[in-house]
């Protein structure tokens, strides 16, 4: 490598992401920043002291951009922590190993003074018993894999009958732990907060489908115009400066019976808008590039 700054990007290509990551690639171009695109580590191969990608030594690069959830893969992201030992990753390894993990990410949000859901945490042998328990104190309560997004994998059990339902799924699975939250009582809408580097970006909301309680849109739910107040930027920019994220959608809803705004999930790779939502007057996808652009460029001075 010369002394040129030059960083690797991965960035998703669907919902309109092609042409976004060109607007990336030609605005670090005017500050003299080159872009190597597309490197996907599950096709990078370790050679000794070098992590390889089309004859291109990827820990010589000053930063690798690494901002694609639907084509992750073990081998990625093991390389994925591997490389952030040696160079600048956005977001950083830790940072994205947490916010993949929903128990990981309450535990610190709550120890950070971040309102979340009331969660309980058990290993798989002794969950019987404390599900029974928890339900009791609690009324309802929502099962969420760890690691699971879009809404795949909840169960939201109510009663003794759908507690029963769920037991033989967690006795046949590969995990050891069995997370549940406290079913919160809302609206069925919430915020999607956007932050990058410590900034607000933009925020819209997001509505239950039908009968559903998930505001996820893989699961049903759909998007609608939402304005952010002060109360719900804080809690959006708290979150993501706990769980160290460079960039950040913090989705956010309010407890009625707390009266509170909680924290769902810190999501370490929020989708720009798409097409279709910009013409719904979704307009932050160039400050959101401006922000990303800015904090490459911090992260690369020699």
């Amino acid at each position: 490598m010369s002394n040129k700054r030059t960083i690797g990007m991965w960035l998703y290509k669907n919902g309109g992401g092609d042409a976004i990551a060109q607007k990336i690639i030609k605005k670090l171009k005017e500050r003299d920043i080159q872009t190597l695109d597309n490197i996907n580590l599950r096709h990078a191969v370790a050679k000794n002291r070098n992590i390889v990608h089309n004859d291109i030594k990827l820990n010589k690069l000053d930063l690798f951009f690494s901002y694609n959830a639907g084509e992750q893969t073990v081998y990625q992201t093991y390389l994925y922590q591997a490389l952030n030992r040696l160079i600048p990753m956005i977001n950083s390894y830790d940072a994205f190993q947490l916010t993949e993990d929903k128990f990981q990410t309450s535990f610190i949000l709550r120890n950070a003074g971040v309102n979340t859901a009331d969660y309980r945490l058990f290993h798989r042998d002794d969950a019987q018993d404390n599900l029974h328990k928890t339900l009791k104190k609690w009324s309802g309560m929502v099962y969420k894999p760890t690691n699971g997004w879009g809404g795949a994998g909840l169960s939201k059990i109510e009663n003794e009958e759908n507690l029963q339902a769920l037991i033989p799924t967690l006795n046949h699975g590969n995990t050891r732990e069995v997370f549940v939250e406290r079913f919160i009582k809302y609206d069925n809408t919430d915020f999607r907060v956007d932050i990058v580097d410590g900034q607000f970006v933009g925020c819209y909301g997001r509505k239950a489908g039908g009968n559903d309680w998930r505001t996820n849109v893989t699961s049903g739910g759909s998007v609608f115009m939402r304005e952010c107040n002060d109360d719900v930027l804080n809690v959006a920019i708290n979150a993501s400066k706990a769980c160290g994220t460079d960039i950040a959608g913090v989705d956010i809803i309010f407890d009625q019976e707390k009266e509170e705004y909680v924290v769902l999930e810190v999501n370490g790779i929020p989708a720009f808008a798409t097409p279709e939502q910009e013409k719904m007057g979704l307009n932050f996808n160039n400050k959101k590039i401006d922000l990303i652009v800015d904090l490459i460029d911090r992260k690369t001075k020699k």
